[in-house]
Parts: structure tokens; C-alpha cells; sequence
């Protein structure tokens, strides 16, 4: 197959982006975060070309096209890439892909769209990375800074490509989400304000299934940061711990916990959130939070103590943490069938993120579990599982590590192989009062195409119930 190169022809056409000459830089991959950092490395000047070992989906190729930039998919052209200055890579996209192997064997600078927006703004950057809450806590954090009238952001792992609005808009700050796929192209970005919420096991097979090589990977949000930033982080979180006792930090240090009581930073007063920063004092109940559950007590800790830092009113403060609405996809409530409530938590890609979404239930749980899994250690669900599941639904091509895990603690563990299938099993496994939660703890590549294709397949299969 002939690279799908796009070049707009017409009378007065100028020479394409491979023929003009420019400093080469390549683009791996036409998702959202590639799409966006190609247009800004075109309006600086490069010569762009964007390769895709996939099919890039229509929309990005028609905004490609509008803009004249070359591109091919379903292939890499290594002619076309090995002559790249640098090459900007997808997250998605691991070490191992021989493309990026040869890359390297050249000694081209491989980095990420993040690294590559950052240089071209001035903006302050709130970074957010941690194995759970990232999406919440980012979502909220903005939230707040939105509803206080700051000219913000939103990007990273999240809404609209950085690149894209680095190029396209003037903001003076972004809250950015994070992934340690993100932070391992990161080299010269710095987050003004980096919070790390904690560090589980995730991902463990880019990471040659080694804890410490993850761990080193988030703790890379604090790099370059300087005694005028702010490093936030959770004082419960025993690897977040282990790891700041191998590392300096130059940053402010202000951490949060709801096991004891934090100087400065924020932590837990019986019901209250407190939140106490040089002169500054904050206070809330957690009854009044929008966003319920332990997880997100600390998932609101962290976004309080990024608005303090702000020095933003208390008011403004109090009132965005009340009426902020839940993400899709995080313990989203489906609805309520014959006294039954569903629940869609696709976005729970790991063992941690169930085990949150476990200790909030209040019921007997028909749990959905499966995909596929990246080295998971299932037994500290085990305790939960036995407590509240009556039952597990398994959604995935394999399901053999989930039934050993569990065989020993459910009556009924059930095999489905569709996200129809598997809320009509839940369904009829469930009586009334009961929750049916998809939280599969598992990434979701087997059956969809990412996580929210499951979760919205998953309501649809519901509403037909």
C-alpha cells in the first residue's frame, strides 16, 4: 500500500509540506493529542508529516486535509520518518513498536504532544497525574477555576488537544491530566503546580511489571519544578511516600490526608475538609460535596488546595465543590430497572479504581468485571467482593484469572462476551435493592474500542432492558 500522503492541488498550489525543505518533524499517530500538535508544528513553521499505523478516523483526516498537512495511515513509512529533527509520539504507542525501536537506534528525539505545546506558552500549568481520580480531579479543579472567572484551560488526557489550544487560544492557565504514558516523553515541561494523587499498580506491562519503573514514571510531574512551585500530593498513599524518600523536591511540599492532621495542606476534622495554606483557611463538610465517597474526599482535597493556592474565595470555592456533576463513565448512574440501580464505572481500568468504586456501594452488588488485564493483582478485592457481591459478571474475550481469583468467594461468576449480554445476565441475577456495577478493572481492548465505548455500549444495553 502507497503512503495515503494528502497534498491540496490547485492552480496557484503551493509546494507541499515535503517538498518545502523545513526542519522535518513527524508526528506518530492521528488522535486527538497528534491531530492538535501537528497543526501547532505547522504554525511554527515545520515541516510536518503525521504517520498512523491504524485507519485515522474521519474527522481527523478531514481536519488534516483542511489544513494541508501530509499524512498516511494504516502504515509507517520509515523513508518518510528516520529523516525527522524530532519525532512527536502518541502516548498510546509503547517503546517496543519496532517503528519507535529504529527511532531511537537513530537517535531522534522522541517526545510527547504535552512537552512539545509547553514550549510555545507562558501560561501557569496545574499538572494532575495519579493511578485513580485523575479525570475527576482534573474535571473538578477546573471546575472551580472556571466558576471563580480565570481565563483556564482543559487538556492532557482530557477535552481538546493542549497542542491545539496552545495554538489556537490565549489562556492563562491549564489544569492538565496527566498519564505516566504522557509524563515518560516530558523533559524540559514543568507544571507550576504539579499534584500527584497516588501511585497503584497500572500499566504494569509497559513497565516491564516492575512498581518502582510506574512510580518513577508519575513522579516525573515534579521535574524541573523550582522553590516558587507547588508540589501537592497524598500523605496516605504509602508508594507516594516510599517514593519521596528517594527523591529532592525543591517545590513547596503540601500534602492531604484524612488519617491525621496536616500543618499545611489539607485534612480531615471529623466531617470537615479543612484546608490550611500560610494564611489562608478553608472549611467544608463532606456532606455538602458533590462528589461522595472516600476517593473523593481526597480527590476534593487535592482541587481545594490548588484553588487556595490560587487564593481563591472561599465562597466560590465551596459552591463549585456543591454542584459539580459527575464525569461520564466514574460511577455514573445509569438508572433504576424494577428496584434495581445500575451503575457505569468503565473508566475503573484497574484493580484500584474497583476497589474505590466497591467501598462506596451501600448494597448487594451483581458486579461486572473483565477485559483485558494488565497484569492485575485481584486480591485486595477479595475482602470487598466477599462483603458485598452476590455475584460476578464477567465481560471479556478471557476471563480465566478472574474466576481463580474469585471462585473461592462468589456463588455465581458468569462469562458474557457483550455488553448487551451482560447487563441482561446482571440484570436477572439481580434482585430488588440490588446495584448492578460495571467495574471491570480492566482496560477494555478486547471487545470495544476504549473504555467509553464499553460504558456508553453498556447504558444502551440497559435502556433496552
Amino acid at each position: 500500500m502507497s503512503p495515503n500522503i494528502n497534498i491540496n492541488i490547485s492552480s496557484d498550489a503551493s509546494p507541499s509540506p515535503l517538498e518545502r525543505g523545513g526542519v522535518r518533524l513527524v508526528v506518530l499517530g492521528a488522535g486527538e493529542s497528534g491531530v492538535g500538535a501537528a497543526y501547532l508544528a505547522q504554525k511554527q513553521g515545520y515541516d510536518v508529516f503525521v504517520s498512523d499505523f491504524g485507519a485515522i478516523a474521519d474527522n481527523y483526516k478531514k481536519q488534516l486535509q483542511e489544513w494541508n498537512i501530509s499524512f498516511e495511515e494504516n502504515q509507517h513509512t520509515e523513508a518518510a520518518i528516520l529523516d525527522a529533527v524530532e519525532v512527536i509520539k502518541s502516548p498510546g504507542i509503547p517503546e517496543k513498536a519496532p517503528i519507535i525501536k529504529k527511532i531511537r537506534e537513530k537517535g531522534i528525539a522522541v517526545i510527547s504532544e504535552i512537552e512539545f505545546a509547553g514550549r510555545y506558552t507562558d501560561a501557569k500549568i496545574i499538572g494532575i497525574t495519579g493511578s485513580n481520580g485523575k479525570t475527576t480531579t482534573t474535571s473538578l479543579t477546573y471546575h472551580i477555576l472556571k466558576n471563580a472567572g480565570l481565563n483556564v484551560g482543559l487538556a492532557g488526557n482530557i477535552g481538546k488537544s493542549f497542542a491545539y489550544q496552545v495554538a489556537t487560544e490565549k489562556f492563562d492557565l491549564y489544569v492538565l491530566e496527566l498519564s505516566s504514558f504522557m509524563l515518560d516523553d516530558m523533559y524540559q515541561f514543568k507544571a507550576d503546580i504539579a499534584v500527584l494523587l497516588n501511585i497503584t499498580p497500572d500499566h504494569l506491562d509497559r513497565y516491564d511489571y516492575k512498581l518502582e519503573n510506574y512510580a518513577a514514571s508519575k513522579f516525573r510531574i515534579t521535574q524541573n519544578q523550582t522553590v516558587d512551585d507547588v508540589f501537592i500530593y497524598c500523605a496516605d498513599d504509602p508508594e507516594t511516600i516510599k517514593g519521596m524518600a528517594d527523591r529532592d523536591f525543591e517545590a513547596q511540599q503540601l500534602p492531604f490526608s484524612i488519617q491525621k492532621k496536616i500543618e499545611s495542606g489539607a485534612y480531615l476534622d471529623q466531617d470537615n475538609i479543612v484546608i490550611n495554606i500560610h494564611q489562608e483557611h478553608f472549611q467544608m463538610s463532606i456532606t455538602e460535596l458533590a462528589l461522595q465517597g472516600k476517593h473523593n474526599i481526597y480527590n476534593s482535597m487535592a482541587s481545594g488546595i490548588v484553588a487556595k493556592v490560587l487564593e481563591l474565595r472561599n465562597p466560590t470555592i465551596r459552591e463549585s465543590m456543591g454542584n459539580f456533576k459527575s464525569i461520564e463513565h466514574r460511577l455514573e448512574s445509569v438508572g433504576k430497572i424494577s428496584g434495581i440501580r445500575f451503575i457505569n464505572d468503565s473508566k475503573a481500568t484497574n484493580v484500584n479504581s474497583t476497589w474505590y468504586a466497591l467501598e462506596s456501594m451501600t448494597t448487594d452488588v451483581i458486579l461486572i468485571l473483565g477485559g483485558v488485564d494488565k497484569g492485575n493483582d485481584y486480591s485486595m478485592l477479595k475482602d470487598l467482593v466477599r462483603q458485598k457481591v452476590k455475584a460476578i459478571v464477567c465481560l471479556g474475550k478471557d476471563n480465566k484469572r478472574i474466576h481463580e481469583a474469585f471462585e473461592d468467594d462468589v456463588d455465581v461468576i458468569v462469562n458474557t462476551y457483550s455488553a448487551q449480554e451482560a447487563a441482561q445476565v446482571s440484570f436477572h441475577l439481580a434482585s430488588k435493592g440490588d446495584t448492578v456495577l460495571l467495574s471491570p478493572a480492566c482496560a477494555s481492548f478486547d471487545l470495544f474500542k476504549n473504555y467509553e465505548d464499553r460504558g456508553r455500549q453498556f447504558k444502551k444495553a440497559v435502556s433496552e432492558l
